[in-house]
């Protein structure tokens, strides 16, 4: 299963995956899919600031989409990134989101971050949470009931995994 860098002609596919969560879902809080344009938009402000975007394909097209951005916009997060990884609802439980969170982790630690977040929705979210816990995420917390959609509250687990040195030493500023 290949894993590339996602591209602007990969837009049309990526929206369509998003979509299905936001409307069918619990993992994402969202809940009016966002249009084509403003995920385009998303998808380009994250590649300007430095982050990665990553899709997982076949012959039969995008099967999942993932990409890590800022954990929060002030200079003391400047090495922690928070990833986030949609598939394509064919093809969940098959080791697509592994291999695209493996990706965003290689390609993190590359780029000299030093921890990576995942704030999964919705603590019955088995799925996600065993997945990262597979790739040595380590549960940090939950915030519970801290959301609400599908008429119920919902949680948010907290997992994170040491990227590189990890806290090893106190890196220079970016």
């Amino acid at each position: 299963m290949p894993i590339d860098t996602a591209e602007p002609t990969d837009t049309p596919e990526i929206q369509a995956i998003y979509a299905h969560h936001v409307l069918a879902g619990t993992g994402t809080f969202e809940e009016v899919p966002p249009s084509i344009e403003a995920m385009a938009e998303r998808h380009a402000a994250g590649v300007r600031a430095g982050y990665a975007w990553v899709v997982a394909r076949d012959a039969t097209g995008i099967l999942g989409f993932g990409y890590y951005g800022a954990f929060r916009h002030r200079s003391a997060y400047d090495w922690t990134v928070e990833d986030s990884v949609y598939v394509r609802e064919d093809v969940r439980g098959m080791g697509v989101g592994k291999g695209i969170v493996a990706e965003l982790l290689g390609r993190a630690e590359a780029a000299g971050f030093r921890q990576m977040l995942a704030l999964i929705g919705d603590s019955d979210n088995i799925g996600s949470i065993g997945m990262h816990a597979s790739l040595g995420f380590q549960r940090a917390g939950v915030m519970r009931a801290c959301g609400v959609k599908f008429g119920r509250w919902l949680d948010v687990v907290i997992m994170q995994r040491a990227l590189g040195l990890g806290d090893g030493d106190v890196p220079a500023r970016r």
